[in-house]
C-alpha cells in the first residue's frame, strides 16, 4: 500500500473510490509462516491508537506501514508478520476504525464505502460484512476489513448509519446488493 496522503473519501467519485480499491496492494501475510519471535511491545487501543512500549506512535505512515503486516491468528490472537518473524500485538477491541463513510446511492442500490484509520478503503457488502455487536454501551458497529480483522465505525458514523437504517423496515443497511439488519448480537 502507498504511504501517501489519506485519500478524501467525500471528494472521491465512485469511480475514484473503485479505482482506489483495485489499486490497494497488500503484502501475502496470509501466505507468510515464520518462527513466532515473541511480543512487538505493540497494541492497538480502543481507540484505534497505535502505542509502542507505553508511547503512542505519532508518524501516520508507520501505523499504515505496520498495518499491512497485521494479520489475525486462526486462534483470535493478532500478530505482526514478515517473512521471517512473526510478533505478538494487542488489540482492545478492534484492528482498524472507520473514520469516514461515502453513501452512493440509495436502497438495494446503494453502496457504503468507509475509510479507515489506516487510510484504507473498504466497501460493506457480500465479503465485508456490517455487524451490529450489542455492548452494555449499546449497539457498535463493526466492519469486516479482512482476514478476520474488523473495524470499529466510529461514532459519528455510526449515527449517520442509523439514519439509513430508520429508513429500512426492518432497520438495517444496503450496501453492494447486501442488507445488513441492525440487530445487535454478541
Amino acid at each position: 500500500m502507498p504511504m501517501d496522503a489519506l485519500p478524501d473519501l467525500a471528494a472521491m467519485s465512485l469511480a475514484e473510490v473503485a479505482q482506489a480499491l483495485a489499486d490497494q496492494r497488500l503484502p501475502p501475510v496470509e501466505r507468510w509462516n515464520p518462527v513466532h519471535c515473541g511480543d512487538s511491545g505493540m497494541r492497538i487501543a480502543r481507540d484505534g491508537t497505535w502505542w509502542h512500549e507505553g508511547a503512542p506512535i505519532g508518524r501516520e505512515a508507520m501505523v499504515r506501514l505496520f498495518s499491512t503486516i497485521l494479520r489475525r491468528e486462526p486462534d483470535g490472537a493478532y500478530v505482526l508478520v514478515t517473512p521471517v518473524e512473526k510478533l505478538d500485538i494487542a488489540v482492545e477491541d478492534a484492528a482498524f476504525q472507520a473514520v469516514e463513510m461515502k453513501v452512493e446511492g440509495a436502497g438495494a442500490e446503494a453502496r457504503l464505502v468507509f475509510r479507515l484509520n489506516t487510510g484504507d478503503l473498504v466497501t460493506a457488502g457480500p465479503g465485508h460484512a456490517l455487524r451490529f455487536a450489542a455492548k452494555e454501551e449499546g449497539p457498535r458497529p463493526y466492519l469486516h476489513v479482512r482476514g478476520g480483522m474488523e473495524a470499529l465505525v466510529v461514532r459519528a458514523i455510526y449515527y449517520e448509519l442509523a439514519e439509513l437504517a430508520l429508513a429500512n423496515d426492518p432497520p438495517g443497511v444496503w450496501s453492494d446488493g447486501a442488507f445488513f439488519p441492525v440487530e445487535p448480537r454478541e
